[in-house]
């Protein structure tokens, strides 16, 4: 009975991170951009739980892998694509892209479709067992959250911004079906030598968000690329 009960625990937690998917994205396309990322944060927690369940449990299986799948492309691939939607239809527009304002909003769901991709490419590609291969989709939409909240006044101050966020949005979805290495923060033990990136990437970490605040997260998922990027050329 006990082992009937223990091997649905993971997927419970799945699901709490698709429901908590599915209010940000209710949020974002209500322009609710705080709340949104609130849920984003929450179904991060989520995501890391049930994988960590998983193991102490020894319940894995081909449906939690698929269900992990499926959340995670609602949580952190439909959700930021609703955020940069609704940012596109409320920023201002300069005057040569001002008769495709209607349209270009659309460039945000970029997002959603290479999420779904990244997905498909980590459940297909065996080389993503201890590290990653591209952007991980959580950090995109932690990215993308905390970009939209903590900057929101800004990039809606300058019709000058608007190309910035197209140049971003397509930026961060080639990220995520990339072939760059991207470390993990996955601890086999706490010993320095075999941790020393996860230790100088969280080190870094905690003064940015407290002086950035919220706009913190931001800047550590580009921190986050940035150091994979740097000890990739060490390699």
């Amino acid at each position: 009975m006990a082992n009937a009960i223990t091997r649905h625990i993971p997927n419970a937690v799945t699901c709490m991170n698709l429901f908590s998917g599915c209010i940000a994205s209710v949020m974002a396309f209500e322009s609710n951009y705080k709340i949104a990322f609130f849920f984003i944060i929450l179904s991060a927690v989520f995501d890391f739980f049930d994988g960590m369940l998983a193991r102490l449990l020894k319940a894995h299986s081909n449906i939690g892998k698929e269900l992990d799948s499926l959340a995670d492309d609602i949580s952190f691939g439909i959700v930021p694509a609703l955020l940069v939607f609704s940012l596109l239809k409320e920023m201002p527009y300069p005057a040569f892209l001002s008769t495709s304002q209607d349209y270009i909003p659309y460039i945000g769901f970029l997002i959603s479709v290479f999420s779904a991709l990244r997905l498909a490419k980590f459940n297909v590609d065996e080389r993503q067992t201890s590290s990653f291969i591209g952007l991980p989709v959580p950090a995109n939409a932690l990215f993308w959250g905390s970009l939209i909240v903590g900057a929101h006044d800004y990039l809606t101050s300058s019709a000058n911004n608007l190309v910035f966020i197209i140049i971003l949005t397509c930026l961060f979805s080639g990220l995520l079906v990339s072939e760059i290495p991207m470390f993990s923060l996955k601890f086999k033990n706490l010993s320095w030598k075999d941790n020393k990136i996860s230790f100088i990437f969280l080190i870094v970490c905690l003064p940015l968000l407290i002086f950035l605040g919220i706009s913190g997260f931001a800047a550590i998922i580009a921190w986050y690329i940035l150091l994979s990027l740097l000890t990739r050329k060490k390699k």
